[in-house]
């Protein structure tokens, strides 16, 4: 019998309970010393509310619109890689829980489901692709045209991923999938990361992101992108304002502020923190979302202060995952929502539009003594 699950963390610690060790590594650990992995979450502290009084909130409305589709709140789920490694049924139980509280799923390109396989699961939730730039250009082409035909509504592509951060956890692990399990969004086993194939000794995934990822891609692949779609692409991995403006000059319909949850340049700055550059950067062109730490429903709340249209999950959503499977994921996700409902009610804020910059502040207010 599980204990009762209260918040995220308790999520977490579950998950570490029933995970096998290299896969809740995989899941948790990020570049490196890992700094920048505990800073994205310690971050959220540094920046303080200032809530508003008597300000009738006896009715929230939560909704929100995410690159014109309309969802029940700012809280979406982030791309997560091979998610059948926490739960037999993976991406199809994220997509079928995600459909039923009405937000959006990030479907990693390295996902133990196919693209297919999660839109049959989710029909009628909102989906997104989240892509990487493939040495064999083809077969990033087939993925945008697999997504568009099957009805996701967005191309999220990757950007801070040239080559695979150093992750001591998955080097001492030896890190490679399960043998019953492949990314199942390619044929070939070396690019589906098939156990079959022999990735070294070191981390496998660098290794397989050393061989089939093409380090020289530069602006003029999103341009090639653009091209290529009639979809709303969005920057995944943005942390500076020149890159910002650089995206928006490329015809990008949206920024999505990640540092890859801390797992690829380590000392890098939390996301919380550099998302006012970018979104003074932008100028309103495009949208701004933001992933990378987000525990509590506090921290979506700081985040839209910012200026972050929503927000993305993905640690927090494995960990239900793995625990519960499909009511895991639920559950996650309405314990961050009723979470952000009681802020933004304590807060004064009937609705998102109402919140805004005057709610937050890095520094408490001066008292004076005299």
């Amino acid at each position: 019998m599980f204990p009762r699950l209260v918040c995220i963390s308790d999520y977490e610690q579950q998950a570490k309970l029933v995970l096998q060790k290299s896969i809740y590594d995989y899941y948790k650990s990020g570049a490196n010393d890992q700094e920048t992995l505990a800073d994205n979450i310690a971050a959220f502290s540094r920046w303080k509310l200032y809530p508003r009084m008597l300000r009738n909130v006896s009715e929230i409305d939560l909704s929100v619109s995410v690159l014109g589709q309309r969802v029940s709140m700012p809280i979406c789920v982030a791309a997560t890689a091979m998610q059948c490694m926490a739960h037999v049924d993976g991406e199809l139980a994220t997509v079928r829980a995600c459909q039923s509280l009405g937000t959006g799923m990030m479907l990693s390109s390295w996902a133990t489901s196919s693209i297919e396989e999660v839109a049959e699961a989710g029909p009628n939730a909102l989906r997104w692709l989240q892509l990487y730039i493939y040495k064999d250009r083809d077969v990033t082409k087939q993925l945008v045209q697999r997504a568009e035909r099957m009805g996701y509504k967005a191309i999220f592509v990757t950007v801070d991923t040239p080559y695979l951060g150093n992750r001591f956890d998955d080097v001492r692990n030896r890190f490679k999938l399960p043998p019953q399990l492949r990314m199942k969004n390619f044929e070939s086993n070396d690019l589906a990361f098939s156990p079959k194939e022999n990735f070294g000794d070191n981390s496998g995934l660098a290794a397989y992101v050393a061989k089939a990822i093409d380090p020289s891609i530069s602006w003029e692949d999103v341009k090639w992108l653009r091209g290529l779609t009639s979809l709303p692409i969005v920057a995944k991995g943005i942390l500076r304002g020149d890159d910002a403006r650089e995206a928006v000059k490329y015809g990008v319909d949206g920024i999505l502020v990640s540092n890859h949850g801390a797992r690829q340049l380590d000392g890098v700055p939390a996301t919380i923190d550099v998302l006012p550059e970018i979104v003074e950067a932008v100028e309103g062109k495009v949208e701004v979302f933001l992933d990378g730490g987000v525990r509590k429903g506090t921290d979506v709340l700081k985040a839209l202060a910012l200026g972050a249209a929503a927000v993305f999950v993905g640690r927090p959503v494995i960990w239900g995952l793995a625990s519960e499977g499909e009511k895991g994921v639920q559950n996650v996700l309405e314990i961050l929502k009723e979470e952000f409902r009681l802020a933004m009610a304590l807060c004064g804020c009937q609705n998102v539009k109402a919140i805004d910059r005057t709610l937050v502040r890095t520094n408490p207010m001066a008292v004076s003594r005299i």
